[in-house]
Parts: structure tokens; C-alpha cells; sequence
């Protein structure tokens, strides 16, 4: 089902290529994707500390195979307009701000606070490696049949992950302590006072919406990328995300092979996402961009799984999902305004100057973190000598 996920990804970027030629349409079609998650994604995570993480997957789910049919239905009838397209990619923006804390929470209590680290290294595997598959499949669907198939592909994956739903035993899911009287606002003044009072958890957070708003913008550059500055059409545009997808996949699974989770993988990633975004804003070469994108994918999953790993094992309970809502706020909330930027980079300087500002960022980013860090844990070496 991932794997149709992603090709409906790619076919949307392109039905939107298509439909305008336009960078900031692109850039659109992202803040239109994410500003739901901008909206709803801290509501989110107080629902998901009030019901079962099982029953609100499924709910997100049904709705997200919904949306896919209408993205089919508009496109084989030759009726997609822009606002169209923008109005279901928002809905399915929706579905994702419920569906993301709900999955995280249905993961932890599936293997408990032990085994997290392996398992979100795992999943995130299981996410890349469709991102190998489906970008790959739909370029070529794209370059011979159009867009419509990949929506009509991915509306029928949603059948499978429904009925694994279906049959997963609740019983025998690791019970948490659920918070059913918490409010909107005072459940999440609680979720980001707790934040604050880690400084680790707070300099994670602080280094993943920096990262996220500027950095991780590859639903709008990597389709710019492969259509104005390497004209490589459909089939180099799924070929250059795949390369991504098996980066991340790579990554995936030698994150999986460290025991815990740690500071230092993750300054890593964020590190070495900086370098090779700097590396990759000159490239004029298909071959030499999609090595460049295998890399980042690397980065990108040491970055994101032991952030994310971070954030689950240094939440109780009771304010799991808040947290993970804030995470991911931090991580795909920013994405409006930061598709809107490097739509706006590439239009005025091209990927190149977008991907530029992505590189330094990042390690500008780190770079204060780790200082911070080091500044904060000074006074306790200095009283421990």
C-alpha cells in the first residue's frame, strides 16, 4: 500500500506539472498537502491520547482510500483543474494529520519502549523501500498511460492494509495509560511544557523544524529538479525519487542494527544531510544527482528515525501522542510554508539556489545545537569534577 502511496505522490506532482508548468504551483500543491497538518496535527495528538490507536488508523485509512478514488475518478475523466486537485490533496492532508500520531501510538504498543528504536527504524524501511518501488513504477505508468492509473492503483492497496487492521489482535497490544479528560488546550500547554523542561528533547525539536521548514523539501524540488534543470521527463523524475527511496531504505536498516537511539546519530544525519544537499546544488548530471539523492536518503532516515525514537522515549504515556503530535508538527507541519519557500528559491535561483539554502541551514542548525547542548551540560561536568 505504501508503495501505491508513493506513486500517487509522484503522479499528483506531475498532474500539477502539467496542469500549470509552474514552480509554485508545485510549491502550492505542497502547502495545500501539509497545511492540515499545520492546522490539525497538535489537535491531533490529543485525540490520540483519548481513543484507540487502532479504530482512528482505520478511520484514516478509509478516508484516505476515498480521496484516491475521487484523485482517479477527476483525472481518467479529463476534470482535474488545479483548485480540484488542491481541494482532495488538502483532505488527504487531513486524513494524514489523524493518521500519523495514530500509527506512531499503534507501533509503541505493538513493541513496547525496548524494542522502539528497531521498530521505527523498521517501518521506516518499510516506508523507503516502497519509495524505491513506487516512484520508480509510476514514472513509467506516467510516461505510458498517464496519471490516472497510479490513483486507481493506489485506491486498491488501501484494501490491504484495512483488513491487517482488521485481524490485529488488541488483546495482546501492550496496554497505555490513555488521558480521556484531557482538553485541547490544556492538553497541549502539558505536552510542550514537558518539551521544554528536556533540554535534549527541546534542541531535538528545535533542529527538526529548522531542518523540516527549509530542508526536507523533496515533494517540490526533486520534480524541479528532474523537469527544468536536468530535463530528464517522467521516467528520470521516478527514477531520481527511487534513488532517494533506496538511499533512505540503506539507511533504514543500518539505523535498525544500532541498539538505541542516540544524539549523535542523529547530529550525524542532520550533518551529513547539510554536506550533500551543498554537493548536490550545482549538479547538472542525472547519474551524479541520483547518487548524490541516494546519499540523502541515508541521511534523511538517520535523521528522522532517531528523532523520532527520541521523542517516544522521552514521552510518558499519557502525553505519547501529544508528543509524537509535536514531533511531527515540527517535522511536517512546517511543510506549507517551507514548500511555498523552496518554491519561491527555485523560481527566483532554481534547485540550485534552493538546494544551497537547504545545505547550510542544516548545518547551521546542528552546529547551534550541539554548541547549546555542550553549554548545557558544562555546569554538571563542572560540579561532577
Amino acid at each position: 500500500s505504501l508503495a501505491g502511496s508513493w506513486m500517487q505522490n509522484v503522479a499528483l506532482a506531475w498532474l500539477v506539472l502539467e496542469l500549470s508548468g509552474s514552480p509554485l504551483a508545485i510549491g502550492a500543491l505542497a502547502f495545500w498537502r501539509f497545511v492540515p497538518f499545520t492546522v490539525l496535527g497538535l489537535v491531533a495528538g490529543v485525540v490520540t491520547d483519548r481513543i484507540e490507536s487502532r479504530k482512528l488508523v482505520m478511520a484514516t485509512q478509509a478516508s484516505a482510500m476515498a480521496i484516491s478514488i475521487a484523485l482517479a475518478v477527476i483525472t481518467l475523466t479529463g476534470t482535474a483543474t488545479l483548485p480540484i486537485v488542491y481541494v482532495l490533496a488538502a483532505l488527504g492532508g487531513v486524513a494524514l494529520a489523524f493518521d500519523a500520531p495514530g500509527r506512531q501510538s499503534l507501533t509503541f504498543q505493538m513493541v513496547g519502549p525496548r524494542e522502539l528504536p528497531n521498530a521505527v527504524a523498521l517501518n521506516s524501511g518499510l516506508f523507503n523501500g516502497s519509495r524505491v518501488i513506487g516512484p520508480a513504477i509510476a514514472g513509467l505508468l506516467i510516461a505510458a498511460v498517464g496519471t490516472g492509473l497510479c490513483f486507481v492503483l493506489n485506491a486498491f492497496s488501501f484494501l490491504a492494509v484495512l483488513a491487517a487492521l482488521a485481524i490485529v489482535r488488541g488483546d495482546e497490544l501492550r496496554p497505555v495509560e490513555r488521558d480521556p479528560s484531557a482538553r485541547i488546550i490544556d492538553g497541549l500547554r502539558r505536552a510542550f511544557a514537558f518539551a521544554w523542561a528536556k533540554p535534549e528533547l527541546r534542541l531535538v525539536l528545535f533542529v527538526v523544524t529548522v531542518v523540516s521548514l527549509i530542508g526536507f523539501n523533496f515533494h517540490v524540488l526533486v520534480p524541479l529538479l528532474a523537469a527544468d534543470t536536468l530535463h530528464v521527463g517522467p521516467e528520470g523524475f521516478g527514477l531520481l525519487s527511487a534513488s532517494f527511496g533506496l538511499g533512505a531504505l540503506v539507511g533504514a536498516l543500518a539505523t535498525a542494527t544500532f541498539r538505541e537511539a542516540s544524539w549523535r546519530l542523529f547530529a550525524i544525519g542532520a550533518g551529513l544531510f547539510g554536506v550533500l544537499a551543498l554537493l548536490l546544488a550545482p549538479v547538472q548530471n542525472a547519474v551524479l544527482a541520483g547518487v548524490l539523492l541516494f546519499g540523502i536518503g541515508i541521511s534523511f532516515t538517520l535523521f528522522t528515525a532517531n528523532a523520532n525514537s527520541l521523542v517516544q522515549l522521552a514521552a510518558p504515556d499519557h502525553l505519547r501522542g501529544r508528543l509524537i503530535a509535536v514531533y511531527l508538527f515540527a517535522f511536517v507541519g512546517t511543510a506549507p510554508a517551507g514548500g511555498l519557500l523552496a518554491g519561491s528559491l527555485a523560481d527566483l535561483g532554481g534547485t540550485q539556489l534552493a538546494f544551497t539554502v537547504a545545505g547550510v541551514t542544516s548545518l547551521a542548525s546542528i552546529v547551534v545545537a550541539n554548541a547549546w547542548k555542550a553549554r548545557l551540560s558544562a555546569p554538571t561536568l563542572s560540579h561532577a569534577r
